[in-house]
């Protein structure tokens, strides 16, 4: 191939290359259009998403405001239902009272009480609480409290011997432990100690000294 071959080539694709140039220049304004419009779809979308939260947001702040307020009335009135038990009980009492200053006098009057503290018992019960056995139940570090130890040749040792202050469980929680005394096995006297005592000679210390 000559140089004026070669320079021919080079011309036609110049050409060529002009003629590509002016038809991508005239879809341009085609190509614009179509992201005006795009943006102009996700600008509304994006309007839509912001509308949307803004309703979310308020009904989540009254939803908020709404659970604050059903909190304090909870918190008010959580002690309804139990109130409504222990009134009947109160009226008892009073019933009791009258009947102390009435001509039954003392016996209606503890008859009254007797009355009162069963059906008190009774509206406890409905709430789940109960009384812990104590009296001659093996002494549980977890339900009494030992205030008191007595010697005793009869009941095993660790045993529940008086019961001073009755405990009560909340279903299966402890509301308040049972203060009782407990039992313990007689301290053994050895011969040693049993001769020293009757051979001693010494006067008794006077507990006033």
């Amino acid at each position: 191939m000559n140089k004026k071959d070669e320079k021919l080539n080079t011309i036609s694709e110049l050409d060529s290359e002009s003629k590509e140039g002016q038809g991508s220049q005239e879809t341009k304004p085609e190509s614009l259009d179509e992201v005006k419009r795009a943006l102009a779809a996700k600008t509304d979308e994006a309007q839509t998403l912001q509308d949307k939260y803004l309703r979310l947001a308020a009904e989540f702040e009254n939803y908020k405001k709404l659970a604050q307020r059903d909190q304090r009335e909870y918190s008010r009135f959580a002690n309804e239902s139990i109130l409504k038990e222990l009134l009947p009980i109160v009226d008892n009492l009073e019933r009791a009272l009258r009947c102390s200053k009435d001509d039954q006098g003392r016996d209606g009057f503890i008859q009254g009480v007797e009355l009162t503290l069963k059906q008190f018992l009774e509206a406890l019960a409905k709430f789940g609480v109960r009384q812990i056995a104590s009296v001659g139940e093996t002494f549980d570090p977890g339900r009494h409290q030992a205030v008191a130890r007595v010697e005793s040749t009869t009941a095993p040792d660790n045993t529940v011997a008086e019961e001073h202050q009755k405990g009560y469980l909340l279903h299966e929680r402890i509301l308040r432990p049972a203060m009782v005394t407990v039992t313990g096995t007689p301290a053994a006297v050895t011969p040693d100690a049993a001769e020293s005592s009757q051979g001693s000679d010494e006067a008794p210390i006077d507990a006033a000294n």
